[in-house]
This record gives structure tokens, sequence and C-alpha cells, in this order.
């Protein structure tokens, strides 16, 4: 095709230009300059400009065609009113109806934290755009395949980490044009983080009608998976069949939602990747509302703001300078009845198929000790055990002491708390289907030392690659291709497995068979099985 337009063009085009002289010719060259634009645009390239409208319970939103296959994106549009002025700090209220097309070709506004600036191994592409950031954010993203209303494809509901303090939507690594090319219909939406997601206080509960405060980011995530009950089918989307899905605070998030009774029915398969709530140290107690409400009231003395409607009055940047102590959801009473672990305990839980997992070096070690240091601490915390401990966390070297305080603090985070769900849900008869992935993405050597890091899954996962700022290999496209069907696959039907799919075995706690992504995809032993068994043995003695 190249070689015929380029005949063309000097055929017609360039001797045209020096003998036009009729009517006919003019329209003749204009006719063929413009075949030869959109040809070239189909090789090098597709700027696509069809448009899709929908309607929804509270307008028509118009959505864009972004991909060859037929993907439409629905981009920033709104599941509840700005909780701004006297919302702030209150359960999600709906949007205010709209009758004109609103074009939903834009992402909405980020939640309101700090300026998004790399650090460690988090290049761009891991981190929300640098505008706009706002309260003003309650907003959600659709991709969708599908060509009519009654296709009642899987719908696949994505929820961001940032450590309930950051993070949004708009990320790169969370684009939902490849699952939604797989056939999915995949969501993404904002909560609100940091102090304006996860702030109790006492005025704020004696004004609740529920006598609760503190866990408005969850309530926005329940209120997100509200609207897709109300109005995912006129996507295509079938409300019978969806899967919450989220990594680091995320998947704590899925974890959160399979716990809370408010989220009950609102989805039916859940996928966490790094991070969950099953289980809770028996000398750690549990953050509450009484010890959140206290908290709040620390930040506001400080500040010298005594009403609700000061409080409601003074600047998000004010608000930003204020620390809380452990941003997390908190047992209000409401959202959650009891903590977290407590109901996993009980049984008072979502009965749904479970796809989790953790990454090989994705602990999180801010300031190393020296390996006396690393020893005498572990000997102090450990006692009698120490020896026990060292045989899975040596520290023969200075090298081997910091590669295993990297260990440590990924099992007590991640590994242990997601193989322990895994295991919650396999007594109960619900399937569940464990990963490890220890792919260490290619890297300079600036980041090389990280390896298979904390959210490095993601891009895989969800088909990402071309956003993943590295020199990537036909082994990552191969592990990414595979973890994609995968997904896909589990919020299809429950079931990660299909044909061309190396067999990923259901988890059991005796045989602890996982699958393993590192240079190839293949089921195996999960790694590092006897080191997490011990430490949930000391921990409940």
């Amino acid at each position: 095709m190249i070689k015929n337009l380029l005949v063309l063009s000097t055929v017609w085009i360039v001797p045209g230009l020096n003998a036009i002289k009729t009517k006919t010719e003019i329209i003749r060259c204009a006719t063929l300059v413009l075949l030869m634009l959109v040809s070239t645009q189909i090789i090098f390239g597709q700027n696509f400009s069809a448009r899709k409208d929908v309607r929804t319970k509270y307008g028509p939103v118009s959505g864009k065609q972004v991909s060859a296959a037929g993907v439409y994106a629905f981009k920033g549009i709104p599941f509840a009113a700005p909780p701004v002025g006297n919302l702030r700090w209150r359960e999600p209220m709906p949007p205010a109806p709209w009758t004109e097309i609103k074009m939903a070709d834009q992402f909405g506004p980020s939640p309101m934290q700090a300026k998004p600036t790399p650090f460690m191994v988090y290049t761009r592409e891991f981190l929300i755009p640098e505008n706009p950031i706002s309260e003003d954010c309650l907003y959600l993203n659709i991709w969708t395949s599908a060509k009519t209303s009654t296709e009642k494809k899987p719908v696949f509901v994505w929820i961001y980490g940032g450590g309930f303090t950051s993070g949004g939507s708009a990320c790169d690594i969370y684009d939902g044009t490849a699952m939604a090319e797989k056939g999915v219909v995949f969501v993404s939406f904002n909560y609100r983080v940091g102090i304006f997601g996860f702030f109790a206080h006492p005025e704020l509960t004696k004004e609740s009608p529920h006598r609760a405060s503190g866990n408005y980011g969850i309530m926005d995530q329940i209120a997100a998976l509200k609207w897709v009950a109300e109005n995912i089918s006129a996507f295509g989307g079938d409300p019978s069949n969806v899967t919450i899905a989220g990594q680091s605070a995320g998947s704590f998030s899925v974890c959160t939602l399979v716990a809370s009774p408010l989220a009950k029915g609102l989805f039916h398969r859940a996928i966490a990747e790094s991070g969950s709530s099953v289980i809770a140290d028996p000398k750690v107690k549990p953050t509450d509302l009484v010890m959140a409400e206290a908290e709040g009231k620390k930040i506001t003395d400080g500040l010298n703001v005594f009403t609700l409607a000061d409080m409601r009055n003074t600047s998000a940047e004010t608000l930003m300078k204020a620390r809380i102590a452990g941003i997390r959801p908190i047992a209000d009473g409401y959202v959650l009845p009891a903590p977290v672990a407590e109901l996993f305990k009980k049984g008072n839980v979502a009965d749904v198929p479970l796809l989790t997992g953790w990454n090989a070096d994705e602990g999180l070690v801010f300031a190393y000790k020296s390996r006396d240091a690393y020893v005498t601490e572990a000997t102090a915390k450990y006692g009698t055990d120490v020896i026990e401990y060292l045989k899975y966390f040596p520290a023969e070297t200075e090298e081997q002491a910091m590669a295993s305080q990297v260990a440590i603090s990924r099992d007590m985070i991640f590994a242990l708390p997601n193989y322990k769900w895994a295991s919650f849900q396999s007594a109960r008869k619900n399937p569940a289907y464990v990963y490890h992935f220890s792919r260490k993405p290619p890297a300079s050597p600036d980041y090389v030392k990280y390896g298979a890091f904390h959210t490095a899954e993601v891009p895989y996962a969800l088909g990402n690659l071309k956003y993943f700022n590295r020199d990537l290999q036909d082994i990552d496209r191969k592990i990414s291709a595979d973890m994609l069907s995968y997904w896909v696959n589990f919020a299809k039907i429950g079931n990660p497995n299909g044909e061309g799919l190396p067999k990923w075995p259901v988890f059991t706690p005796s045989g602890t068979e996982v699958m393993i992504f590192s240079d190839k995809s293949a089921a195996g032993k999960m790694p590092g099985k006897a080191g997490l068994d011990f430490l949930y043995s000391f921990m409940m003695k």
C-alpha cells in the first residue's frame, strides 16, 4: 500500500501541482490527497474520532473510540455529587442529573493529595497526572467493546493503591483498553484519600445518621459499585457478574468490601494483589472509632478548629499539612461493624471466588539496620524462637541481613495476609487461586536493585506494558499476555484457566501450589511457605 501511495503521488499529485487547470482536476487531486492522509493514518497509527452515546440513570454521556477493536472509553462520569463544602466528610450523595449529552473523553480530577513526584522505582506511568487534583474527584471511567446494551459482558472494577493517602484512576498503567479488547467491561473510579477520605471526629460521628465517621473513601467505593449496578448494563455490562480488583491499598480495599455488609451483593468475585486485613496481630489493638475520633480531635485542636462549619471551611492545603497516624479503614460500626480480621474469623464476609498473590521483592524498607542491630532486634522479639526465625530470614552477612529485612517486610505486610486469605477461602469451600510474581522487569542500574517490586505486576496483569517505561523483552510480553488472559478468564467465570494457558491449580493449604510468574508462567510450590507458616504460628501464640 505504501508503494502504491508513492507511485500515485508521483503520477498524480506532484505534476498536478504545476498543471491543475480544470475544476475536475482540482477535485481529483484534493480527493487523492485526502485518501492518502486517511491511508497513512491507518498505516502509521489511528486517530480515532468515532463517538458513542449512552444514557445513564443520571443523564447521557458520549464516549470516544480508543481501539481498532471497537473499544470505546467513557472518562470522567460523575458517580456522586462533589464532596466539597458542606459535603466534605459526608457519605457520598447521588450526582445531580443532567439532560444535555456530557462529553466523557477526559479523566475527572484526581483526589486531593500532594503533587505527584517520581520516587524510588516509581516513574511517571505509576503516578496520577499533575493536574487536575481536587476535592471534587468522584468520577469513574468505563472501557467497553459492547455494540449494544444487551451483551451482558463481565464487569471488571479496578481499585487503585497508594496507601490510602495518594493515587487515582488516571494513571497510565490503569488503562482499560486491553481488558476491554478481551471482552470485559473495565471500570475504574476515584475515591477520597488521606484526611479527606479517612478522617474521624466526635462531631462528625454525632452528625452522622449512622453515628459513624472516618470511612468516607470506602463509602465512595461502595457508591461507585452501586452506580455500576444501576448503570453498567447500558454499556453492555452484566451487573450480575462483577469482579472487584485492586492492588496495595486497592487490595486492602477489596478485602474491606468483602467484609462490609454495605457492599453485599454488589460484586461476585475478588482479585487482591498484595494486601489484605484478614489476620491481625493479637498484641496490636485494631483501629476502632474511639481511637480514630481521638486522633481526629487532636488534629482539629492543633488547628484551633472546633466546629463542623469551621472544619469544612478550612482550606484543603491546611488540612493536608496535618498528619493522621495510620490512615486506613476503621471499625466504625457502620461500614465495618467490627475489625476486618474479626469479621473474617466469624465468617461474616462475602463468599466469593478469590484470585490473590504478592511479588517477590515488594518489601517496604526505608532505613536498613546493620546486621548486628537486625539480629539484636530479632532476638528481643522472637526470644527462644529466634534460631528458627533466622533459618528463614538469615543474617550471616550484612548483605544477607539487608535482604532478610526486605523479605520479612514483604511477608508481614503482603504475603502472609494474602496467603491466609486464600487459606480462609479454601476452608469455606470457595475457590482460591494464588500467584507469586517474581519476574524482575528489565531495568537500568538505578532500578535493577528493586527487582520484582511492589506494583510491578500491574502493567503485566492489565495488559499495559506499552505504558511501562522499561526496555522490555519478548518474555515480558508473553508473561503479560498470560496474566491478562488469566485475569480476564477469572472475571468471566471465576476460574483463571483457559485454552492455551498453563494450568493454574486451585489453592489448597496442604498442597499450596501456586502460579509463578517468573521467566515463564508455570505452577509450582509456594516460595517461602515454611517461613510464612512460622510467622503465623508465632503471631498466634
